[in-house]
């Protein structure tokens, strides 16, 4: 399981290799996150700011969120007092997407004690879980990468997937349906999907701010094979990687992650979209 409740973490707020995470955030108030974190936060919790820790700054291509240098996230991890026996727990504001984000990048990395925290800072005060205004000063550590480039769909792999040029690839949009067939699309300058892309909500596999167990996800993914490697994406790298999350727990073994996703791919302006119902693979 990828995730823990509140109780667990209570019983081990206190433990020596244990980093607490807060990753919450608003993409419509870039500055929230981190007040609500000043104002109070889980004892002990650090606060990753999305947009200025755990992406990189906007360029021409590479989406709205873009992956930072992993040299810079390595020195986040060291700043932060973590290294490979440590334990992270992740959470936000109970959405889940932002904890994944980290999540998704700390797996990335090679990091094996990563889980988010189900039902996140909301359902933590819910439990009555402790809470505090102070900022702790982490000892630094040292951090060595064992990178795990197959969980990352690069945009040449995403071409040749939307070319046709091999058929064991699936590209899933895990975006809201109204923007997957280009009804209404809010942020980005152009609507619709990559081509031949299937829908699956990223946030259907949540209730109440808690990704659903491994049966309640292989319900979701039952019409997609899971002998087929998987490329998930969204609008920019940030809510595909929930459904990265939920497509491991239901047990799918080929899954990537494009970082740059819908945001990415509409920045080549020779990049055809796709709009209304899907027409079949």
């Amino acid at each position: 399981m990828r995730t823990i409740n509140a109780n667990w973490l209570k019983l081990h707020l206190n433990d020596e290799k244990l980093v607490i995470a807060d990753c919450r955030f608003n993409l419509s108030d870039p500055e929230e996150g981190e007040m609500l974190y000043k104002n109070d936060h889980i004892p002990g919790a650090l606060y990753y700011d999305l947009e200025k820790d755990l992406s990189a700054p906007v360029k021409q291509h590479g989406g709205r969120h873009p992956l930072p240098p992993m040299d810079n996230f390595i020195e986040l991890l060291e700043r932060s007092g973590i290294d490979r026996a440590t334990t992270v727990i992740a959470y936000d504001g109970g959405q889940g997407a932002y904890a994944s984000r980290l999540w998704w990048m700390l797996t990335y990395v090679g990091h094996e004690k990563v889980y988010i925290l189900n039902g996140g800072y909301e359902d933590w005060k819910k439990q009555d879980g402790a809470i505090t205004n102070k900022i702790p000063t982490p000892a630094k550590s040292s951090y060595s990468p064992s990178c795990n480039h197959d969980m990352i769909a690069s945009y040449e792999e995403v071409k040749e997937a939307v070319s046709k040029k091999t058929k064991n690839i699936v590209l899933i949009d895990s975006r809201e349906e109204k923007r997957y067939l280009g009804i209404e699309e809010p942020i980005d300058k152009k609507a619709g999907r990559i081509p031949g892309a299937i829908n699956k909500v990223w946030f259907e596999g949540l209730e109440n701010g808690r990704f659903r167990n491994a049966k309640e996800q292989q319900k979701r993914f039952t019409d997609i094979d899971p002998s087929k490697t998987l490329i998930v994406y969204c609008g920019s790298g940030v809510t595909a990687a929930p459904n990265y999350i939920a497509l491991k727990e239901a047990g799918y073994p080929n899954v990537k992650l494009y970082p740059g996703s819908f945001s990415d791919w509409i920045s080549y302006e020779e990049n055809e979209v796709e709009t209304g119902a899907f027409k079949g693979l």
